[in-house]
């Protein structure tokens, strides 16, 4: 299988420079590619800011990545449990597609392009039925950057209608931190989601014979977590409304997220994709660890307000119980001890 790619660089003198997927040029032979290339030539004025070093030519397929069919047709690749760093390469969190008679759906693309043509390679090696939307279940970078890619190739994104403002504002930050941790190369050609359908409640997409419901819910882990049912399976992905392993990030409001995490215990599914930790979990067992943390968290936090402890001296004790428990536990918790004191001091 060979596929279309082509040089772009920061600056054609000095780089950083790195290799970009075309991605609808996907061929059995370099010939068929190179007609196809050569048929319909790509808009590269796409990538802003980017200089091309040649012409798109047609390569064998590259790096593509691991996934597992958590059900029937339903694929999960599991992210490391890691903070982005140039090993990792920003791969840090779950990603996942969902194949139909028709078409194919993904949700959630990691937070670099590479990560997206990753995926969309994954996806080509098991179906040349087309990618129809690319959902994205909310703001965070290491869920939403890979998401332009699949625009590319023709997919409608998806994502919760509080979303679009909320990754402008907050789209330069990311991209900065991310060069920092990751990278200039590796993050060349990421940029932000233009997202083309809002979800305000529920809106169910049909992908053949396969039908999703994608719902909207109140501010929780962010202000704008949107979930995929795939009622087929009973497959569940719930983007970082659960994590499994990886401490929680509370970004919202931590009232908010216990809320809805009791409205997701009681539905009936089989199965829950978690945003970081595992490919699948059971249900509802797989929800344990996480409503025990955030029960914890809001007690300590409680308990903290009414003592009138400082906040510099309660988030060094605020869940200090769960350490043991949880991954990353020192970069996360005292940030969700931040913001939990914040909002229950003011409640």
């Amino acid at each position: 299988m060979f596929e279309a790619m082509i040089t772009l660089c920061l600056s054609l003198g000095e780089g950083p420079c790195r290799d970009h997927l075309l991605p609808g040029y996907e061929a059995q032979t370099q010939a068929a590619c190179q007609v196809a290339l050569s048929e319909s030539p790509p808009d590269v004025s796409i990538f802003q800011g980017l200089q091309a070093q040649g012409v798109a030519t047609c390569q064998p397929v590259g790096e593509a990545l691991n996934v597992t069919e958590v059900a029937s047709g339903v694929f999960v690749h599991v992210g490391r449990i890691e903070e982005p760093n140039a090993s990792n390469r920003g791969d840090v969190s779950n990603l996942g597609f969902i194949v139909g008679e028709t078409s194919v759906a993904v949700v959630d693309s990691g937070s670099a392009r590479w990560i997206g043509e990753a995926l969309w390679r994954t996806i080509r090696a098991r179906t040349d039925k087309p990618v129809s939307h690319a959902i994205v279940t909310h703001m965070h970078p290491d869920h939403a950057l890979g998401a332009a890619l699949f625009s590319e190739a023709g997919a409608a994104l998806v994502a919760h209608d509080s979303l679009p403002r909320a990754l402008a504002d907050r789209q330069a930050n990311y991209l900065e931190s991310l060069t920092s941790l990751i990278g200039a190369d590796i993050l060349l050609g990421t940029r932000a989601p233009v997202i083309d359908i809002t979800v305000t409640e529920v809106l169910q997409i049909d992908l053949g014979a396969r039908v999703l419901t994608l719902q909207a819910w109140p501010v929780a882990h962010t202000g704008n977590d949107l979930t995929v049912w795939d009622t087929a399976t009973g497959t569940f992905f719930a983007g970082d409304l659960i994590f499994d392993r990886h401490t929680p990030a509370l970004d919202g409001r931590l009232t908010g997220w216990r809320a809805v995490l009791r409205e997701l215990q009681g539905l009936d599914i089989e199965r829950v994709v978690p945003g970081h930790g595992g490919a699948a979990l059971d249900w509802p067992l797989g929800s344990e660890p996480i409503a025990r943390y955030l029960s914890v968290l809001e007690e300590d936090t409680r308990a903290a307000v009414e003592a009138g402890t400082r906040l510099g001296t309660a988030v060094e004790e605020i869940a200090q119980s769960e350490r043991s428990l949880w991954q990353l536990f020192d970069a996360y918790n005292p940030r969700n001890a931040t913001v939990a004191f914040t909002e229950l001091e003011w409640e």
